[in-house]
């Protein structure tokens, strides 16, 4: 402690001054008592150590310059450091949610490619795309092109993990904008975009729309539906969510393209491509479950074998194409006629047909095959800028009534149907 102390007293100014002081006044008293001579050459010496010290003077002034100049360029460099580190950062967040991002999309065109239904497919596609952006106040709606109208039609909507109800089901005005440009929409508020009217916008009761996104399903050049996300905040979604959901969308398309192609091949395999009607496979298998259904029931099943009379004629006064008409036509009488709930209709073979009426008693069986007759009668169908008619002979068998099992019940509607043709057809004969 002392010794610091005696430091710090050397280091004193009035030290250095009492130290300097000491030898100048020597040095006067020297040259004016003694040689006077020597202050010309004290004033020579102290010249010189005036320009030694002028000179190092200089020269430090230049090396604090360049050593600011260094300082400066250090710091500078330091500042493109920081800032490229600082890019460096973003850079490898944006790759990380990146990274997340495609993780996300495959586990997208995984679960779409475990779908092969259509409506498993929409359902699937809804739920991915609200499990990717994570927010439950969000509503995701797909919307389908018929197939045949073109009009747009509502398939799945899911707020969260609940399905809910949407009043447009054929789109509002943001959804007819999509399905009139084909183009991705974003909408950070739909009160301020000037693209919209807003005073033509009927908002819906049950929920509250600020901002959204939508993008076309697109196959190509053929437009197949509509994915929209929408808020009940302005400004949620960002260009980022636009293009991500442009993606989904891509994929979105390829799976219901596929699952519509699934569901031709099912039809292929399971309806008359003629008619379009159910073949007599799937008879079989519906009727013993019907059957069974009715039995526990305790209701009627009535069953309908249905032959257009004098077929053969068709094909040979006006040709096999003119046979494809009236079989068609056939067929669409009956889809027309038939379609209670339960109503199932089958091309059995050839030119018969056969109808699977459930919860139905023979008597309105009969009553319902007669109507049916007569308009199968009254209808006029052009064959070769001919006019003519058809008329068809049908057999009825009920079950439990007239037969316990499906052999039976089928043989029993046969055996009528052999009976009314055997009276002259065009007639309706019981079992």
């Amino acid at each position: 402690m002392i010794q610091r102390q005696r430091l710090q007293s050397y280091n004193s100014p009035s030290f250095l001054a009492v130290t300097l002081l000491f030898p100048l006044t020597g040095f006067f008293i020297y040259g004016t008592y003694f040689d006077s001579n020597f202050f010309v050459g004290l004033a020579w010496v102290l010249a010189i150590c005036v320009g030694i010290m002028v000179f190092f003077h200089l020269r430090l002034l230049h090396v604090f310059s360049s050593c600011d100049l260094q300082k400066q360029d250090h710091v500078e460099r330091g500042n493109l450091l920081q800032e490229d580190l600082r890019k460096e950062q973003q850079i490898i967040n944006a790759c990380r949610v990146k990274i997340v991002n495609y993780y996300q999309l495959k586990n997208v065109a995984e679960r779409l490619s475990s779908s092969l239904t259509l409506p498993d497919t929409t359902k699937t596609l809804s739920e991915q795309v609200n499990q990717f952006y994570g927010h439950d106040d969000l509503t995701v709606i797909l919307y389908l092109f018929h197939s045949k109208t073109g009009e747009l039609g509502i398939s799945s909507s899911q707020k969260g993990q609940l399905e809910i109800n949407i009043k447009a089901k054929k789109g509002d005005l943001f959804d007819q904008w999509i399905a009139k440009t084909m183009k991705p929409l974003l909408v950070e508020d739909i009160r301020s975009d000037f693209r919209f009217d807003i005073s033509k916008f009927k908002m819906e009761e049950d929920r509250r729309l600020r901002s959204l996104m939508s993008v076309p399903l697109m196959i190509g050049s053929k437009a197949i539906g509509i994915l929209r996300v929408d808020s009940s905040n302005e400004e949620h979604f960002s260009n980022e969510d636009i293009r991500l959901l442009s993606t989904i969308a891509d994929l979105g398309a390829i799976a219901i393209e596929n699952a519509q192609l699934y569901e031709r091949v099912q039809d292929l395999a399971t309806r008359d491509s003629l008619t379009g009607l159910l073949l007599k496979r799937q008879l079989l298998e519906r009727l013993s479950q019907e059957m069974s259904r009715q039995l526990v029931r305790k209701k009627d099943l009535a069953f309908l074998m249905i032959d257009l009379d004098h077929f053969k004629r068709y094909n040979d006064t006006f040709g096999h194409i003119a046979g494809d008409i009236v079989l068609k036509t056939l067929g669409m009488l009956l889809t027309e006629f038939f379609r209670d709930p339960g109503d199932l209709i089958f091309r059995y073979g050839g030119e018969e047909f056969s109808v699977l009426l459930t919860d139905c008693p023979k008597k309105k069986a009969m009553k319902l095959a007669e109507e049916f007759r007569q308009k199968v009668a009254e209808q006029t169908i052009v064959l070769r800028r001919e006019k003519t008619k058809i008329t068809v002979s049908i057999g009825i068998a009920s079950f439990p009534e007239d037969a316990q099992l499906k052999e039976d019940l089928i043989q029993k509607a046969d055996q009528a149907l052999y009976v009314a043709k055997a009276k002259g057809r065009n007639q309706v004969v019981g079992a």
